[in-house]
């Protein structure tokens, strides 16, 4: 039996609508409504592992063995299926490598697969990079539908990089009134920054100021939404207080979030996507011991794993934490008041990236875009 696959090209998911934010949004609320209804698998013996991962070493005696020399720095594999309309099977595959941007590519670089559910034949395989991003984006924006403010005038992307601009196109479909934006990079004139500032005045004119922060306490500050999208060295990160955030504030964390006053934390509105996989994290973070490999603390600092320690420690109840699918499927109400303040931990999962390749994937075929990939006329042995 023959099997041809699809492969989609960076500039084939461009024309395909990878980066149309509305659509993005509505693929992730049916990717967490599937989530709420359990119509989904992920890895692992529970189905709620992110993935994956290969950790490199600080050192080695073998020449030229990969090394954690820089943030970020893994080898990762995302398998999933999701069901409903769907109804595929694939996974995300990257390598992630912060010396990268000296050769002038991103730091990761992304490839998705989709699979058939019963042969397990490929379906398409497509350059993720941007897919990967925008379904990042897109679930902050998502949950900023519940849980932010109606009429959220001031906005503060905290990293900004590819994936807060991504957030930032999917946050102005879905909270229109941004008016102000508060951007922190690594510095007030940092190149990421500037090109922020830079990307806002060329495609969105309706934002009448932007502010170039100084400080991580400024940038939270007055802030209606504070969208979190940082990828640092545990050297370097800074410490958010709890106490920055404004009445009414909604925070969405998306990368590092990294507090010591945990307490603070049940006096807000604590929201996840996944809390199984933060449960799996902290498993795998108390296995690893209290101290590196240089005999150093170590410390977590992804926002859903704060939540599950208030759990584990029995200072909140678990159901206190509410999730997002739970909002969308009307189980559980969203903001409830101008004043609480909302943290929402978006650690991401291969489903999103599944649902978003498949709606790409078809748009492709209804387009004919793309490149048709012959894996074979007939297997060699069987």
């Amino acid at each position: 039996m023959s099997i041809d696959f699809l492969y989609l090209s960076e500039k084939d998911m461009i024309e395909a609508g990878v980066l149309d934010a509305a659509r993005c949004i509505e693929a992730m609320r049916e990717t967490m409504s599937l989530f709420g209804k359990k119509d989904f698998l992920l890895g692992g013996p529970r189905a709620d592992e992110h993935g994956l991962q290969v950790n490199f070493p600080a050192k080695s005696d073998i020449p030229g063995f990969p090394l954690d020399d820089g943030p970020d720095r893994r080898f990762m594999a995302m398998p999933a299926y999701l069901g409903g309309k769907y109804h595929v099977a694939g996974q995300k595959y990257y390598g992630s490598n912060s010396h990268n941007l000296q050769k002038g590519l991103p730091r990761s670089i992304l490839m998705v697969t989709l699979s058939d559910v019963d042969t397990g034949a490929p379906l398409a395989v497509m350059s993720a990079n941007l897919l990967s991003a925008m379904r990042t984006g897109a679930m902050p924006a998502l949950a900023a539908e519940y849980l932010a403010k109606k009429d959220s005038r001031v906005l503060s992307l905290i990293g900004p990089g590819v994936i807060n601009k991504c957030a930032f196109r999917c946050y102005m479909e879905a909270l229109p009134g941004i008016d102000t934006v508060k951007i922190k990079g690594s510095t007030p004139e940092s190149r990421s920054a500037r090109a922020m500032k830079e990307y806002i005045e060329a495609e969105y004119p309706q934002i009448r100021k932007i502010i170039l922060c100084s400080t991580l306490e400024e940038a939270c500050r007055e802030a209606d939404v504070v969208s979190e999208a940082v990828s640092v060295t545990k050297a370097e990160m800074e410490e958010f207080k709890p106490d920055w955030f404004d009445k009414g504030a909604a925070v969405f964390s998306m990368g590092s979030f990294f507090v010591k006053e945990y307490e603070k934390l049940l006096g807000t509105r604590m929201v996840v996507d996944n809390y199984g996989m933060y449960e799996k994290y902290m498993s795998n973070f108390i296995a690893r011991g209290p101290v590196d490999e240089f005999g150093k603390k170590r410390e977590w600092c992804i926002m859903g794993m704060h939540f599950v320690h208030l759990v584990n420690t029995g200072q909140a109840e678990r159901s206190q934490v509410l999730s997002l699918s739970d909002l969308v499927n009307g189980k559980a109400k969203g903001r409830t008041s101008d004043d609480e303040v909302v943290m929402c931990s978006i650690g991401g999962m291969p489903l999103e990236d599944l649902s978003w390749g498949w709606e790409c994937w078809q748009e492709a075929r209804r387009k004919g875009l793309g490149t048709v990939l012959n894996l074979w006329e007939e297997p060699y042995m069987k």
